[in-house]
């Protein structure tokens, strides 16, 4: 299956963000929250209409958001990764345009990489003057009792340069075990921090850490043994970020 999806969100003359252009393919759904009230920032869901991705399938969502606008792109329901009929893995991009002064929260729900999957994951944005973001990603490594499959994941960030370009390739039982991978655990978080200042030094507890980057934002890391472990972790780390109250 190839699919692609475009979301465009702009400023209105009241100064509320507002859905200019709105195009999904199955199984890319966006569906737009109703707005309520002075709503400032507009919510976008994005659905998973069928079973994917599969083996095979070649998946891309281009959002835009225009100068000075406000998007918070959510997920509704774990990202099931499976392997498909015919031989090939499965690729999932998300390509970002962050206008000046543009704001954007990615927040999807986990990823779960079954057994026998091989699926890429790619995350690309390109910032404005004065943008901010927030990009999180989870990734499960096999269901319950599961040998996992295969996940290249990949954090591709510039704003006047390159920001973080990260990619980590997970799913190998030996480097997954090891300290200088997950350390046995099965999930792995991220989260990219771009807005504001910056800690002036790393800092970290048990299983997370959150590290300030050469040219801004800051990246926070976590693993554990479960999903909601992981997210309570990050949300931690992201608590002692500046300015994350209003973000």
């Amino acid at each position: 299956m190839r699919a692609r999806a475009h979301l465009v969100v702009a400023l209105d003359p009241k100064g509320r963000t507002v859905v200019r252009e709105l195009r999904s393919m199955a199984p890319l759904r966006l569906v737009p929250r109703l707005r309520r009230g002075r709503d400032e920032v507009a919510l976008v869901h994005l659905v998973s209409a069928v079973t994917a991705p599969l083996g095979g399938d070649d998946l891309e969502l281009r959002v835009t958001v225009e100068a000075g606008a406000s998007l918070d792109l959510r997920g509704v329901a774990a990202t099931l990764v499976l392997p498909g009929h015919h031989a090939g893995g499965s690729r999932a991009l998300v390509d970002v345009e962050l206008a000046d002064g543009a704001s954007l929260a990615y927040v999807p729900e986990p990823t779960v990489v079954t057994a026998r999957a091989c699926h890429e994951a790619v995350f690309r944005a390109r910032m404005g003057e004065g943008a901010r973001l927030r990009a999180r990603e989870i990734v499960v490594l096999g269901r319950k009792g599961e040998r996992p499959g295969s996940l290249t994941t990949t954090l591709d960030v510039r704003r006047n340069g390159p920001v973080l370009r990260q990619t980590s390739r997970l799913g190998v039982p030996e480097v997954d075990a090891s300290p200088a991978g997950l350390a046995g655990r099965r999930v792995l978080g991220t989260e990219l921090l771009c807005w504001g200042e910056d800690l002036p030094g790393a800092v970290s507890d048990q299983w997370w850490s959150l590290v300030p980057l050469v040219r801004g934002g800051s990246l926070s890391t976590a693993v554990g043994h479960d999903a909601v472990t992981v997210e309570r972790a990050l949300d931690q780390a992201r608590a002692g970020h500046p300015g994350s109250g209003g973000f």
